[in-house]
């Protein structure tokens, strides 16, 4: 489809992480945005061609148009678990309640509750996510048949999985869809032997993909991986060569000072994951010395179950305010780095960079922000509005890769939203 915004505020990208808010059109043909700006007779001849033919015109009404936000680390089908498996530590949560229903999931289940999953990432702006769950061909399906985008990473461990399944789901999802991506990873340096992780490093090599692992969660996982190794998670992966085309962590909170140098020299991201961090007791990431550092740095929800909220409203309000508190420095990071973060940054980590900004010749990944609303009043400065006042009320539209899929509460992803419902209640309704 052929769509244009008109009557728009457009946050545009412009260069050492700082947005700018510009006011005209944006236009959109097909997947692509074709034009962001002032209406001139020029861009109305579509410069020099034939103007485009409008499928549908929308009228933003003085609302703002910025890039979707990229969720950098999700288990998106943990959405059977919200609210289930609560108010405990990391290690038992995981082993006296998740993995255990975990093991009785089906790939059925897996396809229905991601696209549950989906349906809140639409009202939260999030236009895509980067899972590590069971099943990645069933997980590519749902973002396919929705019509979101989503790139994967695995979640090879002990318990399950193997290389060679992981490069099967590499060639089967990367090849499904122009919506779907797989990376290479695994679980956790405390969930994964030497051996497996040397198969990951050597499949990273012939396939010269990233790698993502959760790295450094809690002091626990850090402390014992010493214990066994005498090195940190980081420098244990990158001592087995993980990172010749780069990759990064989820979480990052107990790093040591080696462990920086590791992200620089290598180009590493680090996906801090806020709220999920402070329900499970598990630290404040020093996202302030990897700004510094230089270092590159995403912001992600986790899963549904250990959030419980996929609102990436609340996670940048959480990254901003930790920050300050962990430094006690009120000034050690300001809006347009949390924002960028959150959008350009997660976009760059999921090796998504023509969806990272709305500019000629980008994917059309946008949301429309509602700024008629109490809490985005007065505009002394729409950035800061986003990140310390925002929520999802504000969210009117989401677009992926051209569509419009959610608009004015609507979903408009070819799914009942009731029968979504009822097959996520009935898959925990079995469980023991």
């Amino acid at each position: 489809m052929n769509i244009r915004f008109y009557n728009a505020k457009i946050l545009t990208l412009k260069e050492d992480h700082k947005f700018e808010i510009v006011e005209g059109e944006l236009w959109v043909k097909g997947d692509t945005i074709c034009h962001v700006g002032v209406r001139t007779e020029k861009t109305a001849a579509g410069a020099g061609e034939e103007a485009p033919v409008w499928d549908r015109e929308i009228d933003a009404r003085g609302n703002l148009l910025m890039p979707g936000f990229k969720n950098a680390h999700t288990h998106t089908a943990m959405t059977f678990l919200r609210s289930y498996a609560d108010d405990l530590p990391l290690q038992d949560w995981l082993n006296r309640q998740v993995f255990p229903r975990e093991a009785q999931l089906t790939e059925d289940d897996v396809y229905w509750l991601n696209i549950l999953g989906i349906m809140e990432y639409l009202t939260s702006g999030i236009t895509s996510n980067f899972d590590m769950y069971f099943f990645p061909p069933v997980d590519a399906k749902a973002s396919k048949d929705t019509g979101f985008r989503t790139v994967q990473t695995s979640g090879l461990n002990n318990y399950g999985g193997t290389v060679e399944l992981m490069e099967e789901n590499y060639h089967i999802v990367n090849e499904m869809s122009d919506l779907t991506t797989f990376l290479v990873g695994f679980h956790a340096e405390y969930t994964t032997s030497k051996e497996l992780m040397e198969g990951v490093a050597a499949l990273a090599h012939k396939l010269k993909s990233p790698v993502w692992v959760h790295n450094c969660e809690t002091k626990l996982e850090k402390d014992e991986c010493k214990e066994r190794w005498g090195l940190t998670p980081t420098q244990l992966t990158d001592s087995l060569g993980m990172y010749e085309y780069g990759g990064g962590g989820y979480h990052c909170v107990w790093v040591e000072e080696p462990d920086f140098e590791i992200f620089k020299k290598r180009g590493l991201t680090a996906v801090t994951n806020p709220a999920s961090n402070l329900k499970l007791a598990s630290g404040i990431c020093p996202t302030k010395r990897f700004v510094d550092e230089g270092i590159s740095m995403a912001i992600g929800t986790d899963g549904p179950a250990s959030n419980n909220c996929l609102d990436m409203f609340r996670e940048m309000f959480l990254t901003s305010t930790l920050a300050k508190v962990r430094e006690m420095d009120a000034e050690c990071i300001g809006a347009d780095e949390i924002l960028y973060m959150a959008t350009a940054g997660g976009a760059h980590a999921m090796q998504l960079t023509d969806c990272d900004s709305l500019a000629v010749g980008k994917k059309a990944d946008l949301v429309m922000i509602d700024l008629k609303q109490p809490n985005m009043q007065p505009e002394n400065n729409i950035i800061k509005n986003l990140v310390y006042s925002g929520s999802k009320q504000n969210v009117k539209l989401t677009m992926v890769n051209g569509k419009v899929l959610y608009e004015d509460n609507r979903f408009e992803i070819g799914f009942d939203p009731e029968e979504i419902y009822r097959r996520a209640n009935a898959i925990i309704g079995r469980m023991k």
